[in-house]
C-alpha cells in the first residue's frame, strides 16, 4: 500500500513525501518586484514545515506585463541574487522548491492602462471587462522565447525545477478556451492549434534549460464552460501529447468562477465535509490513466485518509495545497506525527489581502 509519507522522484527530483505547495500568491515581494525578508521567511516557514516541494507563486517573464503585486520578476538576470537567496534559504531544510512562471494578460486588472495586454484574440475578458491586444504570430514567438530565457534564470538562481502556468484564465490558459481564443490559423481551432503555443513555450524551456532540468506544467482539466472552454477530454488530449514531449510533471488545476455549478477553487464548504474535498480529483484520475509522468492534484486536499485512498485507488501520484499551508506551514509535519489532525483552515478566504496574503489566524 502506498502511503503520503512514501519517498519518491519526478526526473531527477528527489521527493521525501507526496505533499507539494502549490503555487500561491503571497503578495511579499518588492514593489519593484525583487524579494524581501518577508517572502523569504514565509518560504523558510514552508521548507522547514514538512512539504517536500515548494512551487513559488508566479513570476512573470515580460518587464511590462506585471499581473499582481509585489510577485518577483524573471525577466532580467538581475533578479538572479534574489532567486538565490530563497533557493539557499529553502535548501538548507531539505525542501525543493520549483519556480512558476505566468503571463496574466486580460485575467488581471492590476495597472491595466500602463501594462501591454495581449491575449489569443481581442476578445473582452467576462468580469474584467479588459479587451487584449490580439497577439500576432510574432508576438507567440517572443513570447516563448521571453518564457525560454527566464527558465534558465531560473535554472541558474539554483530552483529545482520551473512549472508553467496553463491554467485558472491566465493567458495561456485563454489560448486553450474556445471563448478566448477564436483565432482561424495555426494557433487557433482545434486543441491541437489552440495548444501550439505551450508546445512551443516548452521546447523553447526545453532546449534553454536542458534535459536534467525539471519542467512542470499546471493546467484546468476543464473550465466547466461546456463547448466555450477548455473540455475534459481536449485536456488528455494536451497532457498527452506534453508527456510524449518530455514533460517532467503535469499538475491539474480547474477554472476558478466562469461557472457558478463547477468545483470552485477558493470553495467554502470543505473544511469539515470530506465528500466536498479534492475536488478535481475525479478529472485528474481519468487524466493519469492515459498518461506515463507523475499527476499532481490540487484542491481541496485537507484529510489524509480521503488523499490515501485517491493514491492507492488511482494513478494520482501527488497532492498539492495551498490555503491551509497559509494557514499553517508546518501542516506535514503535524499530519506525520498524527494523521487524524485536522487543519485549522476553515476555507473562510480571508487569507487573501493586497498587504500579503496571511491566514487571519496569523496577522
Amino acid at each position: 500500500m502506498k502511503t503520503l509519507f512514501d519517498e519518491s522522484n519526478i526526473g531527477k527530483l528527489k521527493l521525501k513525501n507526496r505533499f507539494i505547495r502549490s503555487a500561491t500568491h503571497l503578495s511579499l515581494a518588492e514593489k519593484d518586484c525583487h524579494t524581501s525578508e518577508k517572502l523569504l521567511n514565509a518560504y523558510e516557514d514552508l521548507a522547514q514545515g514538512g512539504v517536500s516541494v515548494i512551487i513559488t507563486g508566479f513570476s512573470h517573464a515580460f518587464a511590462e506585463e506585471q499581473p499582481a503585486v509585489k510577485m518577483i520578476g524573471a525577466y532580467d538576470d538581475k533578479f538572479i541574487p534574489d532567486f538565490k537567496k530563497i533557493t539557499e534559504v529553502v535548501h538548507k531544510h531539505d525542501c525543493n522548491i520549483i519556480m512558476q512562471l505566468a503571463y496574466g494578460g486580460s485575467q488581471s486588472k492590476l495597472l491595466k492602462a500602463k501594462r501591454k495586454i495581449m491575449g489569443p484574440s481581442a476578445v473582452e475578458h467576462i468580469f474584467t471587462g479588459i479587451k487584449p491586444i490580439e497577439m500576432t504570430k510574432k508576438d507567440f514567438k517572443a513570447f516563448s522565447e521571453k518564457f525560454g530565457d527566464a527558465a534558465l534564470r531560473v535554472k541558474k538562481g539554483g530552483f529545482d525545477g520551473v512549472q508553467l502556468h496553463c491554467a485558472h484564465g491566465y493567458m495561456l490558459s485563454q489560448c486553450l478556451s474556445p471563448y478566448h481564443n477564436r483565432r482561424a490559423d495555426e494557433y487557433g481551432g482545434p486543441i491541437e492549434n489552440r495548444a501550439r503555443i505551450i508546445f512551443e513555450t516548452y521546447e523553447n524551456m526545453r532546449k534553454k534549460v536542458g534535459d536534467d532540468f525539471p519542467i512542470l506544467v499546471k493546467i484546468n482539466c476543464s473550465d466547466f464552460m461546456g463547448e466555450d472552454g477548455l473540455q475534459l477530454e481536449e485536456c488528455k488530449v494536451l497532457c498527452k501529447k506534453l508527456a510524449q514531449m518530455g514533460l517532467d510533471a503535469i499538475e491539474i488545476s480547474g477554472n476558478v468562477a466562469y461557472n457558478e455549478n463547477s468545483p470552485l477553487i477558493f470553495e467554502k464548504k470543505i473544511s469539515r465535509d470530506k465528500s466536498r474535498q479534492s475536488y478535481f480529483s475525479k478529472y485528474a484520475a481519468e487524466i493519469a490513466a492515459e498518461i506515463d509522468i507523475p499527476l499532481i492534484v490540487v484542491g481541496g486536499n485537507r484529510s489524509i485518509d480521503v488523499m490515501t485512498d485517491i493514491l492507492n485507488s488511482t494513478d494520482i501520484s501527488y497532492f498539492s495545497l495551498s490555503r491551509t499551508l497559509l494557514s499553517e506551514p508546518d501542516l506535514i509535519n503535524k499530519w506525520k506525527e498524527d494523521e487524524n489532525y485536522n487543519p485549522k483552515c476553515v476555507a473562510c478566504n480571508k487569507c487573501w489581502s493586497l498587504k500579503g496574503n496571511i491566514c487571519i489566524l496569523n496577522r
